[in-house]
Protein backbone atom coordinates (compact mmCIF):
# COMPACT_ATOMS: atom_id res chain seq x y z
CA UNK A 1 0.00 0.00 0.00
CA UNK A 2 2.63 2.79 0.68
CA UNK A 3 4.06 1.47 -2.48
CA UNK A 4 1.39 2.56 -4.09
CA UNK A 5 0.49 5.42 -2.24
CA UNK A 6 3.94 6.53 -3.19
CA UNK A 7 3.68 5.81 -6.93
CA UNK A 8 0.55 7.88 -6.76
CA UNK A 9 2.06 10.73 -5.36
CA UNK A 10 5.57 10.96 -7.38
CA UNK A 11 3.60 9.97 -10.43
CA UNK A 12 4.89 12.80 -12.91
CA UNK A 13 8.00 13.09 -11.45
CA UNK A 14 8.26 9.10 -12.22
CA UNK A 15 6.95 9.72 -15.90
CA UNK A 16 9.75 12.41 -16.21
CA UNK A 17 12.34 9.91 -15.26
CA UNK A 18 10.99 7.06 -17.82
CA UNK A 19 11.39 9.53 -20.96
CA UNK A 20 14.50 11.37 -19.95
CA UNK A 21 15.94 7.59 -19.86
CA UNK A 22 14.59 7.24 -23.07
CA UNK A 23 15.85 10.50 -24.48
CA UNK A 24 19.15 9.99 -23.44
CA UNK A 25 18.70 6.07 -25.48
CA UNK A 26 18.00 8.03 -28.21
CA UNK A 27 20.36 10.51 -27.85
CA UNK A 28 23.13 7.82 -27.96
CA UNK A 29 21.99 5.78 -31.03
CA UNK A 30 21.55 9.87 -32.59
CA UNK A 31 17.85 8.88 -33.23
CA UNK A 32 16.02 12.41 -34.02
CA UNK A 33 13.40 11.41 -32.06
CA UNK A 34 15.25 12.03 -29.22
CA UNK A 35 14.36 15.92 -29.28
CA UNK A 36 10.35 15.42 -29.53
CA UNK A 37 11.01 12.98 -26.47
CA UNK A 38 13.30 15.81 -24.97
CA UNK A 39 10.04 18.58 -25.40
CA UNK A 40 8.01 16.18 -23.11
CA UNK A 41 10.55 15.41 -20.65
CA UNK A 42 11.37 18.99 -19.88
CA UNK A 43 7.43 19.98 -20.22
CA UNK A 44 7.14 17.74 -16.59
CA UNK A 45 10.22 18.90 -15.18
CA UNK A 46 9.41 22.46 -15.32
CA UNK A 47 6.67 21.81 -12.88
CA UNK A 48 8.84 19.11 -10.91
CA UNK A 49 11.62 21.80 -10.49
CA UNK A 50 9.27 24.28 -9.64
CA UNK A 51 7.67 22.56 -6.67
CA UNK A 52 10.95 21.70 -5.33
CA UNK A 53 12.40 25.25 -5.51
CA UNK A 54 15.31 24.24 -8.17
CA UNK A 55 14.53 27.44 -10.12
CA UNK A 56 17.28 27.42 -12.32
CA UNK A 57 16.69 23.98 -13.31
CA UNK A 58 13.18 25.25 -13.78
CA UNK A 59 14.89 27.39 -16.35
CA UNK A 60 16.95 25.18 -17.61
CA UNK A 61 14.41 23.17 -18.75
CA UNK A 62 12.54 26.16 -20.28
CA UNK A 63 15.77 26.22 -22.62
CA UNK A 64 15.41 22.71 -23.49
CA UNK A 65 11.85 23.38 -24.85
CA UNK A 66 13.92 26.04 -27.40
CA UNK A 67 17.23 24.32 -28.11
CA UNK A 68 15.12 20.98 -28.65
CA UNK A 69 13.35 22.81 -31.70
CA UNK A 70 16.82 24.06 -32.77
CA UNK A 71 18.25 20.74 -32.22
CA UNK A 72 15.74 19.58 -34.49
CA UNK A 73 16.04 21.47 -37.28
CA UNK A 74 20.02 21.18 -36.93
CA UNK A 75 20.14 17.42 -37.12
CA UNK A 76 17.83 17.35 -40.14
CA UNK A 77 19.38 20.12 -42.27
CA UNK A 78 23.07 20.26 -41.09
CA UNK A 79 23.65 23.34 -39.38
CA UNK A 80 25.18 25.13 -41.95
CA UNK A 81 27.90 22.89 -42.39
CA UNK A 82 28.22 19.57 -44.08
CA UNK A 83 31.21 17.02 -42.47
CA UNK A 84 34.07 16.23 -45.36
CA UNK A 85 37.43 14.40 -45.69
CA UNK A 86 35.94 11.06 -44.31
CA UNK A 87 32.70 11.19 -44.90
CA UNK A 88 33.87 12.14 -48.94
CA UNK A 89 35.96 8.41 -48.97
CA UNK A 90 32.36 7.07 -47.64
CA UNK A 91 30.46 8.49 -50.43
CA UNK A 92 32.85 6.70 -53.13
CA UNK A 93 31.79 3.58 -51.49
CA UNK A 94 28.21 3.91 -51.79
CA UNK A 95 25.84 2.13 -54.46
CA UNK A 96 26.54 3.91 -57.75
CA UNK A 97 22.00 3.35 -58.26
CA UNK A 98 21.56 5.86 -55.30
CA UNK A 99 19.86 8.68 -56.41
CA UNK A 100 21.11 12.30 -56.73
CA UNK A 101 18.75 13.62 -54.16
CA UNK A 102 19.53 10.84 -51.90
CA UNK A 103 23.07 11.29 -51.56
CA UNK A 104 22.78 15.34 -51.72
CA UNK A 105 19.84 14.79 -48.45
CA UNK A 106 22.26 12.40 -46.29
CA UNK A 107 25.87 14.53 -46.88
CA UNK A 108 23.21 17.47 -45.10
CA UNK A 109 22.54 15.42 -41.83
CA UNK A 110 25.03 16.50 -39.05
CA UNK A 111 27.71 14.60 -38.59
CA UNK A 112 29.49 13.56 -35.46
CA UNK A 113 33.09 16.46 -34.78
CA UNK A 114 35.25 17.35 -32.10
CA UNK A 115 35.23 20.47 -30.62
CA UNK A 116 37.48 22.90 -31.97
CA UNK A 117 39.73 25.21 -29.67
CA UNK A 118 38.09 28.24 -30.89
CA UNK A 119 34.92 26.89 -30.07
CA UNK A 120 36.21 25.91 -26.98
CA UNK A 121 37.08 28.78 -25.66
CA UNK A 122 34.03 30.51 -26.41
CA UNK A 123 31.95 28.35 -24.66
CA UNK A 124 34.33 28.20 -21.84
CA UNK A 125 33.51 32.52 -21.59
CA UNK A 126 29.88 32.12 -21.99
CA UNK A 127 29.71 28.98 -18.74
CA UNK A 128 32.04 31.85 -16.96
CA UNK A 129 29.19 34.16 -17.42
CA UNK A 130 26.18 31.93 -17.19
CA UNK A 131 27.36 30.96 -13.68
CA UNK A 132 27.73 34.11 -12.23
CA UNK A 133 24.88 35.43 -13.17
CA UNK A 134 22.74 32.31 -12.28
CA UNK A 135 24.55 32.18 -9.17
CA UNK A 136 23.55 35.92 -8.34
CA UNK A 137 20.15 35.82 -9.52
CA UNK A 138 19.56 32.63 -7.54
CA UNK A 139 21.49 34.12 -4.34
CA UNK A 140 19.58 37.51 -4.12
CA UNK A 141 16.13 37.04 -5.19
CA UNK A 142 15.11 33.43 -5.07
CA UNK A 143 15.00 31.23 -2.18
CA UNK A 144 16.92 28.50 -3.42
CA UNK A 145 18.92 26.46 -0.77
CA UNK A 146 21.70 25.32 -2.94
CA UNK A 147 22.33 28.21 -5.18
CA UNK A 148 25.99 27.52 -6.40
CA UNK A 149 25.25 24.22 -7.02
CA UNK A 150 21.95 25.04 -8.80
CA UNK A 151 23.92 27.72 -10.91
CA UNK A 152 27.14 25.42 -12.01
CA UNK A 153 24.32 22.29 -12.97
CA UNK A 154 22.21 24.93 -14.87
CA UNK A 155 25.26 26.73 -16.78
CA UNK A 156 26.90 23.96 -17.90
CA UNK A 157 23.54 21.81 -18.65
CA UNK A 158 23.15 24.77 -20.88
CA UNK A 159 26.79 24.47 -22.96
CA UNK A 160 26.35 20.27 -22.76
CA UNK A 161 22.91 20.57 -24.86
CA UNK A 162 24.06 22.97 -27.14
CA UNK A 163 27.16 20.94 -28.03
CA UNK A 164 24.26 17.85 -28.21
CA UNK A 165 22.18 19.83 -30.85
CA UNK A 166 25.50 20.51 -33.28
CA UNK A 167 26.78 16.73 -32.48
CA UNK A 168 30.32 17.82 -31.04
CA UNK A 169 31.42 14.65 -29.41
CA UNK A 170 32.80 16.11 -26.11
CA UNK A 171 29.46 17.35 -24.35
CA UNK A 172 29.51 13.55 -23.02
CA UNK A 173 32.41 14.68 -20.88
CA UNK A 174 29.85 17.67 -19.53
CA UNK A 175 27.41 14.99 -18.77
CA UNK A 176 29.45 13.04 -16.63
CA UNK A 177 29.93 16.04 -14.66
CA UNK A 178 26.42 17.74 -14.88
CA UNK A 179 25.01 13.70 -13.58
CA UNK A 180 27.18 13.65 -11.03
CA UNK A 181 26.87 16.55 -9.62
CA UNK A 182 23.20 16.67 -9.83
CA UNK A 183 22.53 13.09 -8.59
CA UNK A 184 24.21 13.97 -5.42
CA UNK A 185 22.21 17.07 -5.26
CA UNK A 186 18.61 15.67 -5.72
CA UNK A 187 19.35 13.20 -3.55
CA UNK A 188 19.91 15.10 -0.76
CA UNK A 189 16.35 17.23 -1.77
CA UNK A 190 14.31 13.95 -1.33
CA UNK A 191 13.86 13.59 -5.54
CA UNK A 192 14.46 9.94 -5.51
CA UNK A 193 12.94 9.02 -8.70
CA UNK A 194 15.31 11.97 -10.44
CA UNK A 195 18.37 10.79 -8.39
CA UNK A 196 17.30 7.70 -10.12
CA UNK A 197 16.97 9.15 -13.34
CA UNK A 198 20.48 11.02 -12.76
CA UNK A 199 22.49 7.69 -11.95
CA UNK A 200 21.03 5.88 -15.07
CA UNK A 201 22.35 8.91 -17.13
CA UNK A 202 25.44 8.72 -16.03
CA UNK A 203 25.96 5.35 -16.55
CA UNK A 204 24.39 5.47 -20.23
CA UNK A 205 26.89 8.79 -20.79
CA UNK A 206 29.54 6.37 -21.02
CA UNK A 207 27.96 4.02 -23.51
CA UNK A 208 27.34 7.41 -25.30
CA UNK A 209 31.24 8.45 -25.70
CA UNK A 210 32.06 4.46 -26.94
CA UNK A 211 28.76 4.99 -29.64
CA UNK A 212 29.56 8.36 -30.60
CA UNK A 213 33.05 7.76 -31.35
CA UNK A 214 33.00 5.47 -33.84
CA UNK A 215 30.74 8.16 -36.00
CA UNK A 216 33.23 11.28 -35.70
CA UNK A 217 34.65 12.65 -38.97
CA UNK A 218 36.87 15.27 -39.64
CA UNK A 219 35.74 19.03 -40.90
Amino acid sequence: MQITNWISNNYIEIFGAVTGILYVFLEIRQNIWLWPVGIATSAVYIWIFFTSKFYADMSLQGYYLVISVLGWYWWLHGAGHRAQGTEQGKEKGRDKNKSESESESESERLRVTRLELRTGIILAFVFSILILVIFLVLDRLTDSPVPGWDSFITSLSIIATWMLARKIYEHWYLWLIVNAVSAILFFSRGLYPTFILYVVYGIMSFSGLRVWKKDIVSK
